[in-house]
């Protein structure tokens, strides 16, 4: 499902799907990403004609929550509004930050109680990033980011500072 509708306009590199909420570390693509598949065509003069393109990253995000939602209501046999607000964003403007960004979503788990050891829980990109298989996420660039396997595993067991949570996930502390 996140495929079909967000995968075209987004890059994934992190997630943790919790209980009662989930964690994303994305980059929406710019037109210019966009124009090299093959639904950008040109005009006669050679402008791109975008029409074609997938469309706006929060309308695929509407209509990824939308099918989930009703994928979900009709396996629990229930009716409804299934999220209680608009996903919430932020932006993340250095490697430094995105590094503890998916810091924070792994050891999110945690966090929450859900287990004692963030590595336990199984509904996160942990795993994916240190395995070899194939995956969907942007793991090339996320280990660089970290300096590789080693050093994402090493961030990863040191404890997150507190003082940052607030920057990182304001909608965690409404």
């Amino acid at each position: 499902m996140y495929a079909f509708h967000v995968g075209p306009v987004a890059d994934i590199f992190a997630y943790c799907l919790l209980r009662n909420h989930f964690h994303l570390a994305i980059r929406v693509k710019t037109t210019t990403d966009l124009t090299g598949l093959s639904l950008a065509t040109k005009d006669l003069t050679g402008v791109p004609n975008l029409s074609g393109l997938p469309q706006a990253p929060s309308r695929a995000f509407a209509n990824f929550f939308n099918a989930y939602a009703k994928a979900f209501n009709k396996a629990y046999q229930r009716t409804g509004a299934l999220f209680q607000r608009p996903f919430g964003r932020i932006e993340v403007a250095t490697e430094a930050y995105l590094t503890r960004l998916v810091t924070y979503i792994h050891q999110n788990p945690r966090r929450h109680g859900f287990v004692a050891d963030f590595r336990e829980w199984p509904y996160s990109s942990y795993h994916a990033l240190l395995s070899e298989k194939a995956t969907q996420l942007k793991r090339e660039d996320v280990l660089e980011w970290f300096g590789g396997r080693d050093r994402l595993v090493a961030v990863h067991d040191q404890p997150f500072p507190e003082d940052l949570l607030p920057i990182l996930a304001p909608d965690d502390f409404d």
